[in-house]
């Protein structure tokens, strides 16, 4: 939920304007996954009457949006006189959005979170830190003083304790990372931290444990440049200059470089004269004879960032949600490009997904197949549950991932258990994995961030490669994760011979959709003047039943998050069973109708919604307008006619527009929704 963005420039000088600027625009580019408040810290003047003391280091912290904070860094600049053409050769600045979770929004709740007024150790942090009411109580029996409500404040203040107690044993010869190795000792819980000291100047430490964190390495030299990726001396301190990154999110560094290293859990990743050192933490190793441990290194290669700048910019359109809406026939090309084989004309049609062919014999065996995720991700599972059962013949349960973990329902060793995640880091559904490799079952990932910690840790798994998603609210990645499960659907019962002309079928059927998903958003306007319709309305119901239940859902959970009107997706077996209780004349009512197997029933529904008088607005296939607008009363929004089982794809698109133009007509922003993040990294 928070970002976290370092930079640190070496053997290059860089004024003090340049540096505010990358540390802002790198905010700018984690904007996306929500905040609050917003700080940053940078050094101080160079000049200092004693050359053995570290000046101060400079933090400045914001309620509100980032542009706030630019604005009262620069009013206080000019205040104080400081010198904003300053050169520095080495700098090491770190800045942070807030999306808060103790203490309300303000600047003493803000990151950087400081150890005391002289800032000797700075932290930011994304995550919660589990135990630190406890280490509170302790710290404050040592003599320290805390000014925020925040669990972060614990951070620093443990890093100065156990430093000046190193000290204090003699031990003078402390590093930085022996210090942050200890800290993390102590806490419990998930986090990605950076730690910034004035005793270890032009020095950075990362680490983490649950919470995403990608370091970037541009070298700016040619001769740096054309070393391998895989070459672990790409990251020792060669001496050449170059710029150093680290940030929560890979948007924030991909117009800097291409060369990152993915943070894994465990690690600490020191960054000093130009080198960085990654030592693995080891719980079991503290003090050993009353002075800290020295740690071990351990080698990383780089890796190369598969984005390119464009994908994080708006283009042509007004908000980042209205042109993943609109990217969604390119985006399902991607996700299926090289996965689908039409094959010869003796050859059957199949679909091919390598990350998962190793291990489709055992998918086959299982007792059952566990769907776990949250929110969108859970509604794109449920979309597809219909047909991974039919195609499989394997049950197929759904859990949503912090109700497992509550219940600690039960896993077992002949499961397969599934776990879907836009971002790949969804806390919730990180813990259910934990949960689920304990318990012995095969892991499987869907994610669209290649390297996250669902795709390092899962047994196998797909990408569904739908491309970088800024906005909040999920579009793109729910229709390229239908189809992935769509396909995955197809892998497991390829052996079924009784199936083949199904799944030959859904095959001509994915080959086709996005040409059907580019019809259907033709409806852009149509649904634009529904949206003026439904404007002042304080309540929607969707219904939907079979593969269309996942649709209200997540047609009312779009509305819900950006348009910020109560809305509920309701399975229309259901009606009877309450809901009808709501209906009236005043009441908007989306009813999805769509050509499947549970038409007639929904023919049905409209009938007995219609005779309560009820405010209509049907969703059907091409053509069918008369067989379910009774009385021509209601409103038909009409859709292309595609397999059933992919029907969810093409029937969300008009709801997701509906929801799009009934936020930007309300007046919210679109992109940010109240409250929510893109990557829920807590709990």
């Amino acid at each position: 939920m928070c970002g976290i963005f370092a930079y640190l420039n070496f053997n290059i000088s860089r004024e003090r304007r340049y540096i505010l600027e990358v540390l802002f625009n790198g905010l700018r580019r984690l904007e996306y996954r929500g905040y609050d408040s917003a700080g940053i810290c940078i050094d101080s003047s160079l000049n200092s009457s004693n050359a053995d003391v570290v000046a101060k280091p400079l933090v400045f912290r914001q309620e509100g949006n980032i542009e706030s904070l630019v604005k009262s860094v620069y009013q206080e600049v000019a205040a104080t006189d400081l010198n904003l053409e300053e050169s520095f050769s080495i700098h090491a600045g770190i800045a942070h959005t807030r999306w808060a979770t103790h203490g309300e929004p303000a600047p003493r709740n803000s990151h950087p979170q400081a150890s005391d007024a002289g800032n000797e150790f700075l932290v930011v942090h994304n995550g919660v830190i589990t135990n630190y009411e406890v280490l509170k109580e302790t710290l404050v029996r040592h003599g320290f003083t805390f000014e925020s409500e925040t669990d972060t404040e614990v951070i620093p203040k443990l890093a100065k304790f156990v430093f000046d107690n190193a000290n204090e044993e003699g031990d003078k010869s402390v590093t930085f990372s022996q210090v942050v190795l200890e800290v993390m000792r102590h806490l419990e819980g998930a986090y990605a931290l950076i730690f910034k000291s004035r005793h270890y100047p032009n020095e950075l430490i990362a680490c983490k444990r649950g919470s995403p964190l990608l370091l970037g390495v541009k070298e700016l030299t040619e001769e740096a440049n054309r070393a391998s990726f895989n070459d672990p001396k790409s990251l020792s301190s060669n001496g050449q200059p170059k710029e150093l990154f680290l940030s929560s999110d890979a948007s924030a560094l991909v117009e800097h470089t291409k060369k990152v290293l993915v943070i894994e859990d465990g690690e600490v990743v020191h960054l000093k004269d130009g080198g960085v050192s990654i030592f693995k933490f080891d719980h079991t190793k503290g003090k050993c004879g009353g002075t800290l441990t020295r740690p071990a290194s351990v080698q990383r290669a780089l890796s190369v960032l598969e984005m390119e700048v464009e994908q994080i910019n708006k283009g042509k359109y007004e908000h980042y949600m209205q042109k993943e809406i609109h990217e969604q026939p390119e985006s399902l090309t991607t996700t299926m490009r090289g996965r689908l084989i039409r094959g010869g004309s003796c050859k059957a049609k199949s679909v091919l997904l390598g990350g998962l062919k190793d291990h489709l014999k055992t998918i086959r065996r299982s007792r059952r197949i566990v769907f776990i995720g949250c929110g969108t991700s859970y509604n794109a599972a449920l979309a597809a549950r219909p047909i991974l059962e039919e195609l499989s013949g394997i049950p197929v349960t759904m859990e949503v991932a912090s109700d497992l973990l509550d219940r600690q329902g039960p896993i077992y060793r002949e499961d397969t258990a599934v776990f879907v995640s836009q971002s790949g880091e969804t806390a919730d559904t990180l813990q259910a994995l934990e949960y689920a490799l304990e318990n012995g079952a095969l892991c499987v990932g869907i994610t669209n961030t290649v390297g996250s910690a669902i795709a390092r840790n899962t047994h196998c798994g797909v990408h569904i490669n739908a491309g970088c998603e800024i906005g909040v609210a999920s579009t793109k990645a729910y229709t390229s994760q239908i189809v992935v499960m769509a396909m995955l659907a197809l892998a497991i019962g390829d052996d079924t011979i009784s199936s083949q002309a199904r799944r030959e079928a859904i095959i001509d059927g994915l080959f086709d959709l996005p040409g059907k998903v580019k019809e259907v958003l033709k409806l852009d306007q149509e649904m634009k003047d529904l949206a003026k319709l439904l404007i002042a309305e304080q309540s929607l119901l969707v219904f939907g039943r079979g593969y269309n239940y996942a649709t209200a859902l997540e047609g009312a959970l779009k509305v819900k998050e950006v348009a910020l009107m109560h809305s509920e997706g309701i399975l229309a077996g259901e009606m009877k069973h309450g809901p009808l209780a709501l209906v009236d004349e005043t009441l908007p009512i989306v009813v999805i109708a769509t050509r499947d197997a549970c038409f007639s029933k929904q023919q049905s529904v409209i009938q007995q919604l219609h005779a309560r008088k009820g405010r209509l607005i049907v969703m059907c296939t091409e053509g069918d307008a008369a067989s379910v607008c009774v009385g021509g009363s209601s409103r038909v929004i009409e859709v292309p006619r595609v397999e059933d089982c992919l029907q969810p794809v093409i029937n969300i698109v008009p709801l997701q527009l509906l929801a799009y133009h009934l936020t930007v007509l309300r007046g919210y922003n679109v992109d940010q929704p109240r409250n929510l993040a893109k990557s829920v990294t807590t709990q």
